[in-house]
């Protein structure tokens, strides 16, 4: 497992779940206590237990990504921790920073080391879900160059934000382009067939 060194003796340590989820599950209600998220699991009956089960099964050995932040003296003081959705895409399941140590940097730390692993391991896309007013994290995203693929009705955490990297910089210039943000340049112009008249293939 791979280990980066912070300034200061603070280090990002990638985890096995066996290590991570349980210092996960410590610090859960003091960071998301206070939210609504709604677990339909818990109110599955066997019969949809079982076949959730079979159906995880069938998706095989995907990727996990499980760092954890942990201060000069070993504190676990924040997290990051996502799966593989597709062949292309990488889901940011859930990141933190515990209160004290909010606002010194941390978090687009962690979301650096999110990226690199994810190009690393050759993800196209990474994305994560946000409510819609959580600015401690959108502002690091849209910083880092995560950019705003839509919105969704969930019944899980309600209205939500979906804030989307790309890995390959021509897709990135393809969706500036596609949201009109930028007029196509030569590159663009060549790739979207400018130069051909509708109807002719």
């Amino acid at each position: 497992m791979k280990s980066l060194k912070l300034a200061d003796g603070f280090t990002i340590r990638e985890m096995t779940s066996k290590e991570f989820f349980p210092l996960f599950g410590k610090h859960y209600d003091s960071i998301f206590g206070d939210d609504h998220t709604f677990f339909p699991e818990t109110y599955y009956s066997v019969n949809e237990k079982e076949k959730i089960d079979v159906l995880r099964e069938r998706m095989g050995n995907l990727f996990q990504l499980n760092l954890g932040l942990f201060s000069p003296d070993g504190e676990f003081i924040g997290f990051s921790f996502g799966v593989q959705e597709s062949e292309e895409t990488f889901y940011m399941m859930a990141s933190a920073i515990l209160e004290p140590f909010r606002k010194k940097g941390f978090y687009s730390l962690l979301l650096d080391e999110v990226v690199e692993r994810c190009k690393e391991e050759g993800f196209q896309k990474i994305y994560g879900t946000h409510c819609a007013t959580n600015n401690s994290v959108l502002i690091p995203k849209l910083k880092r160059g995560f950019v705003f693929s839509k919105i969704e009705l969930s019944d899980m955490f309600g209205t939500i934000i979906h804030l989307q990297y790309y890995t390959n910089p021509l897709r990135r210039k393809v969706l500036d382009y596609r949201s009109g943000l930028r007029v196509p340049g030569k590159e663009i112009k060549k790739i979207m067939k400018f130069d051909r008249e509708p109807g002719i293939k």
